[in-house]
């Protein structure tokens, strides 16, 4: 009751607030954590393939273990001196590792920029995407919005979910750290093919499951939206594993079928071209509203999920209980 009233908490306090931009956010830490790792570990290790790989599982090791270490120890200590003073600090620890409210906010911002006009579309999208966008048409746009909101909905909400309902807040954090890592060196670059090779391998096998989780969810909401749950289970069946990426596919190619759009195709990052296959086909033309349906499927799907979790972990722990 304890781990998962603390989730469901922080779950809800994320929907009212998001992240407030007064309060210290604890993955800017972490994001100043590995930038700090990372300068020292590409002076002390030599510019081999070897040398830069051994430098990358270091790091890994560095920031994940501080990220969970220093919320353990903490909340430790804070219910040995009270304990609702340590469900409260980790309702708030909860709270910031959720991301949904962040991730529908970026939707809608996308969504209004793209109504002024192209140029601020493609500002706004290029705050959320790793991919190039000063060259993108307006079509371009809204797909790596739809794209992005639907890849992070098993980044940003359900992953962290899942990590926390079984290890509270530290696993929570951890995860967080994982995926940080990942978005800072997982790239496919001169300077970090090695270097950020076991960070991007360690993100996939933590997204693994909880992706396959958010895609049922995805496809459970389309039913509710009444959106095409039934093209969203094909296209899914279908192009899933298209995608270079074992998770980002799971919950793209779902948003595609039921939307009933194409996603995917060749994306520009760093000036360079990147073959991607396409998801899903392309029954209408994309339109700006896509980037709302999407955000209505995302939060769906993390309602979705959260029931369906955190009953889980409820039903795990009644023994217990009794």
């Amino acid at each position: 009751m304890y781990v998962t009233s603390a989730v469901v908490l922080g779950f809800m306090l994320d929907w009212l607030l998001g992240d407030p931009t007064w309060l210290p956010h604890p993955i800017r830490a972490i994001g100043g954590l590995s930038s700090l790792a990372e300068r020292l570990l590409l002076r002390l290790f030599p510019k081999t393939p070897r040398g830069m790989t051994a430098a990358g599982v270091l790091l890994w090791l560095i920031v994940c273990g501080v990220s969970f270490a220093v919320p353990f120890l903490l909340l430790r200590w804070l219910r040995g001196v009270n304990f609702w003073l340590g469900f409260g600090v980790e309702t708030l620890l909860c709270w910031m590792i959720f991301a949904r409210k962040s991730l529908a906010d970026a939707g809608v911002h996308v969504y209004a920029a793209l109504d002024r006009s192209l140029e601020d579309g493609r500002k706004a999208v290029g705050m959320y995407v790793g991919r190039d966008t000063a060259a993108l048409d307006r079509e371009g746009v809204i797909q790596a919005a739809v794209e992005t909101v639907a890849e992070n909905t098993t980044d940003g909400v359900v992953a962290p979910m899942l990590f926390m309902l079984i290890g509270g807040a530290p696993l929570g954090f951890l995860y967080k750290a994982v995926n940080t890592l990942d978005s800072m060196v997982g790239y496919h670059t001169d300077k970090y093919e090695h270097f950020g090779k076991f960070s991007a391998r360690l993100d996939d096998v933590f997204n693994f499951i909880p992706a396959r989780i958010a895609a049922a969810c995805m496809i459970a909401g389309a039913g509710m939206l009444h959106l095409d749950n039934r093209n969203a289970l094909r296209v899914y069946r279908r192009d899933r594993s298209k995608h270079k990426s074992p998770n980002a596919g799971q919950t793209e190619s779902v948003c595609a079928g039921a939307l009933h759009i194409r996603l995917g195709g060749d994306a520009r990052y760093f000036g360079k071209t990147v073959k991607k296959a396409a998801l899903g086909d392309a029954g209408r033309e994309i339109n700006r509203g896509d980037i709302l349906r999407a955000v209505d499927l995302m939060t769906t799907a993390s309602v979705f999920a959260l029931v369906l979790c955190a009953a889980f972990r409820l039903t795990a722990d009644w023994p217990l209980l009794g």
